[in-house]
């Protein structure tokens, strides 16, 4: 199962640079080709991307990938709910370094009296 952030990263990556091949792909994301390519026939399937042959100055086949609209419409609401999430973990992650100064802190503090 794709996560958000999986499928948000695909997505944004394809959109820029629709001929990146499945092995730039797999090396951005920091993944594996195998899962890069399973990743990439699932959302095809879910018909979030939508898959053309073209031949490029080697003359070899290659693919392009490109965004169907119900996949501008997905990346539009994994976006927000990626925001979102990002957002809570920096808070959660502001919170917790705000906790770790006063423990430091007061620990300093114990050590001076």
């Amino acid at each position: 199962m794709l996560t958000d952030e999986y499928r948000y990263k695909i997505l944004k990556l394809v959109q820029e640079k629709p001929e990146i091949s499945q092995r730039e792909l797999a090396k951005a994301l920091g993944i594996s080709l195998g899962k890069t390519n399973f990743c990439l026939k699932g959302l095809v399937d879910v018909g979030l991307l939508k898959v053309s042959n073209f031949r490029n100055s080697q003359n070899k086949l290659a693919y392009m990938y490109l965004l169907t609209p119900k996949g501008i419409e997905e990346k539009t609401g994994i976006t927000m709910r990626f925001l979102k999430y990002k957002m809570q973990e920096y808070e959660n992650l502001q919170a917790e370094i705000e906790e770790l100064r006063r423990a430091a802190e007061e620990s300093v503090e114990k050590e001076v009296e």
